[in-house]
């Protein structure tokens, strides 16, 4: 399958789902607002959600699907279906013991990732009611990423990307509930996260048993393979994650800020990770196997040019939806949560937050696709060392920018330590010979910057050009929804005829 095929694979159930996290994240707002509950609930729902991608979809896929797509072209099926089920197994066993750990030591754990919640002790009681619900997903997830890694590496990624929409269908469904039930909306939601959990891990199960891949548990075996794996899982999990690592830091600043901080920074995160998560994690899923089988046969032109077709593709789309977002980043927030317990006063604070994440989405996207070329090549230390740099600026300018911008400066800090790890990854390889600034790739990306400039500027000046047009009167009382679809459609299409004429489109699929 080719890396554009399979990344519109993922990328498409990925949108799906994504729609899906949007109307969830909106009924959300809705019921809960920007209260006590809707903080408590995010340090609930994003603790396990930090272990599944750092621990899980990062370092889990950095180690295991490199070995896999290897063993799998070097020795065949049952051999690599041998060493998935001792990983399977062994990964069941750590995890049970680790979820009934956090389960116990929950009430000390709280005040770690959310020390600020000290000082209102009825969010720390919901903090702790709602992890202990939530926790268990991580188990589930952990397993399930493990099984997206065997069905990715035999080219079969639909399975996996559908998989997050049964989660999101769960949490819209309790959201449905909350007018018809006296349990409390944060309950009903943790337990639908961890229900979704047990879906997904199921489905996935259900899909390699499909593709005669079925990975029986056992008692945990450590083999060669399985030790190969765990030692480069360990520095994975701060190479993969070190975006995650960043958005923890900031959430344990965002505790000592006023009430519904962190619902501010929940929410401008979900939006901006929803073209991060259909470009750069597709992207990422879909390069990963291919560029690890190009490396062990030593095809280092062809590697090469998957590398950067991958950072064409990644920046084409990726640099628009920037800054598109910064421009839109308002009237969408006002139009997606501007409603029920969710105030004005709220949409004003959240606003500038998904602006200030939006600045750093192309870098983040360009560090995936440089992050999986140093774990196809089973180098897992190096991206570790860049990320410890990373997480060290990130804590550095979250204390120089939080006093003068608050929650906007932790947003901030988060873009701007992106760009320092993507320029370090950069320099590393291409010091190595991995990575080769040319010319055209210079000229590709100076001409989708002016391109989305430009578009940005469209859209901002949108109204104004709007106030000559006819414009029926029913379109002008929704105002929010006609700028947002004009601008995007008008964005869009500028954008892509700006970039046929340009030939950036015809030098990306090149």
């Amino acid at each position: 399958m080719s890396l554009f095929k399979a990344a519109t694979t993922v990328g498409g159930w990925t949108a799906i789902s994504r729609i899906l996290g949007m109307l969830r994240e909106m009924l959300m707002s809705h019921y809960m607002g920007a209260s006590i509950v809707s903080d408590a609930f995010v340090v609930a729902f994003k603790f396990p959600n930090f272990f599944r991608r750092f621990f899980a979809e990062g370092a889990l896929n950095a180690a295991f699907v490199p070995q896999f797509a290897g063993k799998l072209a070097e020795e065949g099926t049952e051999s690599a279906k041998k060493m998935a089920t001792d990983v399977f197994s062994i990964m069941a066993w750590f995890l049970f013991g680790f979820v009934l750990l956090i389960e116990l030591l929950t009430p000390y754990v709280i005040p770690v990732i959310a020390p600020g919640f000290s000082g209102t002790p009825e969010r720390v009681e919901l903090a702790i009611t709602f992890t202990r619900i939530t926790f268990p997903y991580i188990l589930c997830m952990s397993l399930t990423a493990l099984l997206a890694g065997v069905l990715n590496s035999v080219d079969r990624f639909w399975a996996a990307s559908a998989a997050p929409i049964l989660l999101n269908i769960a949490m819209i469904f309790s959201l449905l509930m909350i007018p018809y039930t006296t349990i409390s909306s944060g309950v009903l939601l943790s337990s639908a996260v961890f229900i979704a959990g047990i879906l997904q891990l199921a489905w996935l199960y259900w899909s390699c048993m499909r593709q005669g891949l079925a990975l029986p548990l056992h008692l945990p075996r450590v083999t060669d393979d399985v030790r190969n794996v765990m030692r480069k899982m360990l520095p994975g999990m701060v190479g993969a994650g070190v975006m995650q690592i960043n958005l923890l830091i900031s959430q344990q600043f965002a505790s000592f800020l006023p009430i519904g901080s962190m619902t501010y920074l929940y929410y401008a995160d979900r939006l901006y990770q929803l073209p991060m998560s259909i470009f750069g994690v597709a992207i990422g899923t879909a390069l990963l196997p291919g560029l690890s089988k190009l490396w062990r046969a030593h095809d280092t032109d062809k590697a090469l040019h998957l590398q950067n077709k991958a950072l064409t593709f990644a920046l084409f789309m990726n640099m628009p939806a920037a800054v598109g977002l910064i421009v839109l980043s308002q009237p969408l927030i006002a139009l997606l949560f501007g409603h029920g317990k969710f105030s004005d006063t709220d949409v004003m604070q959240t606003a500038p937050a998904l602006a200030a994440f939006a600045t750093g989405l192309p870098a983040y996207v360009a560090a995936k696709v440089f992050t999986t070329t140093f774990f196809a090549r089973n180098d897992t230390k190096t991206p570790v060392k860049v990320a410890s740099f990373s997480i060290l600026g990130n804590i550095i300018l979250n204390f120089c920018l939080m006093p003068f911008f608050q929650h906007v400066g932790l947003a901030l800090a988060t873009s701007i330590s992106a760009y320092g790890q993507v320029i370090a990854l950069g320099i590393l390889l291409h010091k190595r010979g991995l990575f080769h600034l040319t010319k055209d790739l210079i000229s590709f990306g100076v001409k989708i910057t002016g391109l989305s400039i430009i578009m940005g500027l469209l859209i901002y000046y949108l109204p104004e050009i709007m106030s000559y047009l006819y414009i029926p009167a029913f379109l002008r009382r929704y105002r929010d929804i006609t700028f947002v679809l004009g601008g995007c459609a008008i964005g869009v299409c500028f954008y892509m005829a700006s970039s046929y004429l340009a030939g950036t489109i015809r030098e990306m699929r090149g």
